[in-house]
């Protein structure tokens, strides 16, 4: 049975991870083989900037704990208003509204288990398969002409004085930036508790909505959904420690990331023996290979928006 209880100490451990290069120079996207995303290097690097946020983040994991347990969730859909935040250099990186659009509707899909692949999910699993019951309603489209190359991953994007584009009332809007990052980084979502300034989720453009071939085998738009599920508090489905704690109790243990398309059975070498669930959308499997979130990462999501929830601006 997984632990939920977290001293302080314990989470900064848990969510730490030897990477902290955050810097990346490289602009090539299209030579990426394996999904990487930079949540979790992103999250270690802002733990060390403010002390405060750990305390934060502990405090989002005790409420979000309390009102699963005593199933003090959102009743009824939630409706994501989302702003895009397009930063281009090239004609290929200013990405059309209708690529734009090709997102949202992905996120719509995947997050109400319409997606057509999510009857695919194996007999064993198909028990904890979740409607989210959340959906996304695209409001504006911004976009700006940049110099830049690449972005990186210390939220320059984000910011107006560093050449990208603020938010937008991010207490009430997921803002997502829609850039060249670089260093093989296909995606990065902020976990709720950090600062509302940076607030949001950043998708290459190359990778964004239904892209063409070239962008394959990421090309399908989950790059967004699983730095979406971030967003919304979720953690990589292996914890990201060797046999880690995604702190949910209904996805079994990862012994670390998964890439490609794994066939299933796909067998976890953590004990007791079980299989892993490699198409969970918080696995690093190719477009097609993920398609499901669970019953208790839906728990975890709804948490957010209760009254007094992390999110709860966002409302129903």
């Amino acid at each position: 049975m997984k632990n939920f209880i977290l001293t302080a100490t314990a989470f900064l451990i848990l969510f730490s991870c030897q990477n902290d290069q955050t810097e990346l120079t490289s602009s090539t996207t299209n030579a990426v083989a394996r999904r990487t995303c930079a949540s979790q290097d992103v999250l270690t690097e802002q733990l060390k900037a403010d002390p405060t946020l750990a305390l934060r983040m502990n405090q989002i994991e005790a409420f979000t704990q309390k009102s699963i347990l005593e199933n003090r969730l959102v009743n009824g859909k939630v409706v994501i208003p989302v702003v895009v935040n397009v930063l281009y250099r090239t004609a290929a990186e200013n990405i059309s509204d209708s690529q734009i659009q090709s997102q949202i509707n992905v996120l719509n899909k995947d997050f109400t288990a319409t997606n057509s692949d999510f009857k695919s999910i194996p007999a064993e699993f198909s028990g904890v398969g979740a409607n989210v019951d959340i959906t996304f309603e695209l409001v504006k489209i911004n976009r700006k002409s940049t110099t830049k190359t690449s972005w990186g991953t210390r939220d320059a994007m984000k910011n107006l004085k560093r050449g990208g584009l603020d938010p937008t009332s991010p207490t009430t809007t997921l803002n997502v930036w829609a850039c060249t990052i670089g260093g093989g980084i296909l995606g990065y979502a902020q976990f709720p508790g950090g600062s509302s300034s940076t607030d949001g989720v950043v998708v290459d453009s190359f990778y964004f909505g239904l892209s063409s071939a070239a962008s394959a085998p990421y090309n399908l738009g989950r790059t967004a959904s699983h730095e979406v599920g971030h967003w919304m508090n979720l953690r990589h489905i292996w914890g990201d420690a060797s046999c880690g704690n995604d702190l949910v109790s209904d996805t079994p243990i990862h012994k670390t990331a998964n890439f490609g398309v794994p066939a299933y059975p796909f067998v976890s070498t953590c004990l007791p023996i079980h299989n892993e669930m490699t198409m969970n959308y918080m696995d690093y499997t190719d477009d097609k290979g993920m398609f499901m979130f669970t019953n208790g990462q839906k728990a975890r999501m709804s948490a957010l928006f209760v009254s007094g929830g992390a999110r709860s601006g966002f409302g129903i």
